[in-house]
């Protein structure tokens, strides 16, 4: 029972190995009309694994939702000044669309259709819309993107070791595998590599980050992370599935690898302005 319990997941560790460099390498090196068309694609696979899921207990209207997603390929040339109204304006005429197909219709897609495309247009293309705010809108945005990213890979790769190994007390039923000491785990683990990032910052790159300041932030986003991973999980429980789909070997699909992200970037560009406030 013990080496069963300890038997770690070949194909997921090799997966992140493969998949990590190659996001690295556009968020660095990559423009932002590049990085913009990326999350945008990563948008629309999402959404499609999103939607998907729900066939059977909804009929989404997914057209709307592609093209809310594409729209995150232009963000780029909208001014900082701009963001929030054209969010806004996203929204107000994803609503409008929505009830639009609800009329014309006649009745053959309801108020339950509508709201599962515009959840996963909220939850998916507006969430993750914060990733090229935060790299293209915020100062030093390229380097300080990285706090999102550990926050998020970092809770995820040590909750899946601590928890392998010393997981004992269950965390959640909506998640049977989570365990109290691999969530524990998992936000000492991302905190600690936050930290040394900003050591790297400071010493590197001449900033100037407050380490207590980004260690708090750091716990914050991770716990932020936790709580979108479980969200995910709790949409799979009432849909019944185990994956969002089977895309990337050892962690199914694509909004299975980014569930933590999605929750994370809102809540980062808000947090992360207080590295220049404070």
């Amino acid at each position: 029972m013990e080496t069963a319990k300890k038997k770690i997941n070949v194909t997921r560790i090799v997966s992140g190995l493969i998949l990590f460099p190659l996001v690295a390498v556009v968020l660095i090196w990559g423009n932002k009309y590049l990085v913009d068309v990326l999350i945008s694609l990563i948008a629309i696979l999402s959404l499609h694994e999103f939607y998907n899921a729900f066939k059977g207990k909804a009929n989404p209207v997914e057209i709307i939702g592609y093209i809310a997603a594409v729209s995150i390929a232009f963000i780029h040339v909208i001014p900082v000044s701009w963001m929030l109204k054209i969010i806004g304006a996203v929204l107000a005429v994803s609503i409008l669309a929505l009830f639009l197909t609800v009329i014309m219709s006649n009745l053959k897609r309801n108020i339950v259709d509508i709201s599962i495309t515009f959840f996963g247009i909220c939850y998916i293309v507006i969430f993750l819309m914060f990733i090229s705010i935060i790299r293209e809108n915020l100062p030093n945005g390229r380097i300080i993107l990285w706090f999102v990213l550990l926050a998020g890979w970092g809770t995820d790769v040590f909750a899946y070791f601590v928890g392998k190994y010393f997981g004992t007390h269950k965390f959640s039923e909506i998640s049977p595998n989570k365990t109290i000491e691999g969530c524990v785990g998992g936000t000492v683990g991302a905190t600690i590599l936050i930290v040394g990032y900003a050591a790297i910052c400071n010493n590197v790159f001449g900033m100037n980050i407050n380490y207590l300041l980004i260690a708090g932030i750091g716990i914050l986003l991770s716990i932020v992370g936790q709580v979108g991973d479980l969200a995910a999980s709790s949409i799979k429980r009432y849909v019944g599935i185990k994956d969002f789909s089977h895309l990337i070997p050892g962690h199914g699909g694509m909004l299975d690898r980014i569930d933590s992200l999605i929750f994370i970037a809102p809540f980062a560009y808000i947090l992360l302005h207080l590295i220049y406030i404070i």
